[in-house]
């Protein structure tokens, strides 16, 4: 019987950085001159940050410099989720920050279709948040991933247990 190769896409990111991302960000943000005697923090929860600042401008200044500490940790930008800005306690204003964790499945069947279409001859399972991509042949594979890379799904896909 051949032997069959496979590897999975995810989407997992290190909470580890993103709590030193925050804290880099947050000591930047406090040395700065328009942000001193301001409320501006950056609040850590399960897999959830809040950003809190007294207007849009400075929440938006926040957002810069934590994209910068992101990147430099690592972290990809598309797996950040940005929702809207709201008002918060003591005339501030507030956003929350989501993160992708998983591949979400509508996009799982979007790049299940987008390797069909193509056809490779590979098998394609969604197992949970993640997907397995199997095939007899490591070329196929690496054709696979070359191909998912190239395409722009507005998701963080990361490319893992190849065997």
């Amino acid at each position: 019987m051949a032997q069959e190769y496979s590897f999975d896409i995810v989407s997992k990111i290190n909470f580890q950085e993103v709590s030193n991302a925050v804290h880099n960000a947050l000591k930047e943000i406090r040395n700065r001159f328009d942000f001193k005697h301001r409320r501006a923090d950056i609040i850590i929860e399960k897999e959830m940050l809040t950003l809190i600042a007294e207007d849009d401008y400075r929440i938006k200044s926040m957002k810069d410099v934590l994209e910068q500490k992101m990147v430099k940790r690592g972290i990809p930008l598309k797996a950040v989720q940005y929702q809207k800005i709201q008002d918060g306690p003591n005339q501030t204003v507030k956003q929350e920050i989501l993160f992708q964790m998983g591949i979400p499945t509508d996009k799982a069947r979007e790049i299940v279709k987008l390797i069909k279409k193509e056809k490779f001859k590979a098998q394609v399972a969604i197992q949970g948040d993640q997907l397995r991509v199997a095939s007899i042949k490591k070329d196929i594979l690496q054709e696979i991933i070359a191909y998912l890379r190239s395409q722009d799904l507005g998701i963080h896909m990361q490319f893992t247990n190849y065997r």
